[in-house]
């Protein structure tokens, strides 16, 4: 896997979504489309475990976590940016999504949580803000925010 392959494979996913609003909507269509175990998810997590393998993914570190944006908002991407953390039984930064937020959550441990749901996609709206949480084990989480907007921010 090479980061060219990667943005070919995310690019799959994201010219899917690009179009469509971040919602509950889209939460439940990603999780019945593309749900753990299928060909698309597993894909997108070897993907992932590859490049943290190979040092591309997650290749900064600081307060616990291994996080790293492997791409900016692209037309390749369909103007997401796309960010890879690895996280164990931690709390990150509190932040807000001004565009929202789409995630995939691949547990590395069985039990592994993100915000408190399992493997799969949890789809943020505009506007929405969380400390993002993994519990019970460790989990890497890709990132896709439209336009590569964030913004880090105090809790409430």
């Amino acid at each position: 896997m090479s980061p060219q392959e990667f943005e070919r494979l995310v690019a799959g996913v994201t010219a899917q979504i690009a179009d469509r609003p971040l919602d509950d909507a889209l939460d439940a269509w990603l999780n019945a489309t593309w749900p753990d175990g299928s060909p698309t998810f597993e894909a997108l997590a070897e993907a992932c475990r590859a490049g943290v393998a190979e040092g591309w993914l997650c290749n900064r570190e600081a307060g616990g976590l291994r996080y790293g944006r492997i791409f900016k908002a692209l037309p390749a991407t369909h103007g997401f940016s796309v960010d890879v953390v690895s996280m164990k039984d931690i709390a990150g930064p509190h932040h807000a999504h001004p565009n929202g937020e789409i995630d995939l959550i691949m547990p590395l441990t069985a039990d592994a949580t993100f915000d408190g749901r399992p493997a799969g996609w949890c789809v943020y709206g505009p506007g929405t803000a969380h400390r993002p949480t993994v519990a019970h084990g460790e989990a890497l989480v890709l990132y896709l925010l439209p336009a590569g907007a964030i913004e880090f921010t105090q809790a409430a």
